[in-house]
């Protein structure tokens, strides 16, 4: 896909930031970056298939960027996941964050972490097609409501 391609690279053309190998991220920052390129599909997604107010759309969002939501898509993608994916999912999972979840389970909220971890990921791995294929996968229902 080359969309993805494009935004990746064109941020490394553009602020010199060069190459440097995903798997060298710690599973955090990784989940820090999934987070936002996550949000920013299921945003996309919303208003493309949504004519409706900001407001409506941002709760609709939250719906899907919380962290049961995200939990479930996992149990749902586990089968679906290579060896290296998982192997990502886990060491998200585990990381030890030095926060609380506000308003999560501390089991969703960690799974939802390993999912973060993982969008991160396939992100900087120039793999965004996966992720967006995984989302479509997991949610595709959930989005003809």
């Amino acid at each position: 896909m080359a969309s993805e391609i494009e935004l990746l690279d064109s941020l490394k053309d553009q602020f010199n930031l060069g190459e440097k190998d995903p798997k060298s991220y710690s599973p955090l920052v990784l989940a820090y970056v999934g987070d936002c390129i996550y949000e920013m599909i299921i945003r996309t997604v919303l208003v493309h298939k949504r004519d409706s107010q900001v407001q409506k759309l941002h709760k609709e969002a939250t719906w899907f960027v919380k962290a049961a939501t995200q939990a479930m898509i996992v149990e749902k993608l586990m089968p679906l996941l290579s060896e290296e994916e998982q192997d990502v999912y886990r060491r998200g999972k585990n990381a030890k964050s030095h926060t609380a979840p506000k308003n999560a389970d501390l089991g969703d909220y960690h799974k939802a972490t390993g999912f973060e971890a993982l969008a991160g990921y396939l992100y900087l791995s120039h793999n965004t097609g996966r992720l967006i294929d995984l989302v479509k996968v997991a949610l595709e229902d959930e989005f003809d409501k």
